[in-house]
């Protein structure tokens, strides 16, 4: 596994623990998804500003890792990291819920995202999820098209996040 640095270079981390299923897609360029570790996390902190396009690395909390990380993952093409999910299981439902997707730029619109969710998708069916959820800012217009090319219930709830601070939120059903 190798991770672009962020000088954009790569650098190899050996792999960690296991939570999930790694998911493959046998494609020209594969997409393999598999449990997120800590040399990961430590990546994400690291780039995540740049992947986004400005300051986001405060809502890669490490409680995501630590408390919360047994569904997050990474998508790798060539042992690169072109990808992540941070994602848990709330158990009101229980919903498996999407906090957090970053993908590097020079890997959009290359299936990446689509991995990632539906790598997520099978792992919270697995631990008995009923129902997926996620959330995003009003005028997330990229976020909206893609949920809704994913089979996901797109509803913008007023007051969602405090007074006056409405969000899009994404539901989809897991049961058949």
């Amino acid at each position: 596994m190798q991770f672009f640095a962020d000088d954009g270079q790569s650098s190899p981390f050996a792999l960690g623990r296991s939570f999930m299923e790694p998911e493959a897609d046998m494609g020209a360029n594969e997409i393999t998804t598999r449990p997120l570790t800590k040399a990961d996390y430590d990546h994400i902190v690291r780039v995540i500003d740049k992947w986004w396009g400005g300051p986001t690395s405060a809502l890669a909390h490490p409680v995501y890792f630590y408390e919360l990380g047994d569904l997050a993952m990474v998508a790798e093409t060539d042992g690169v990291m072109v990808g992540f999910l941070l994602g848990f299981i709330a158990h009101r439902g229980p919903t498996g819920y999407v906090h957090l997707v970053g993908i590097h730029p020079d890997y959009r619109r290359m299936q990446v995202g689509t991995r990632l969710y539906e790598g997520f998708e099978k792992a919270a069916a697995r631990n008995r999820c009923t129902s997926l959820k996620a959330i995003t800012t009003l005028g997330n217009e990229g976020s909206v098209r893609f949920h809704e090319a994913l089979g996901w219930k797109v509803e913008e709830v007023p007051n969602y996040a405090g007074p006056g601070r409405a969000r899009i939120v994404f539901t989809k059903s897991l049961s058949n």
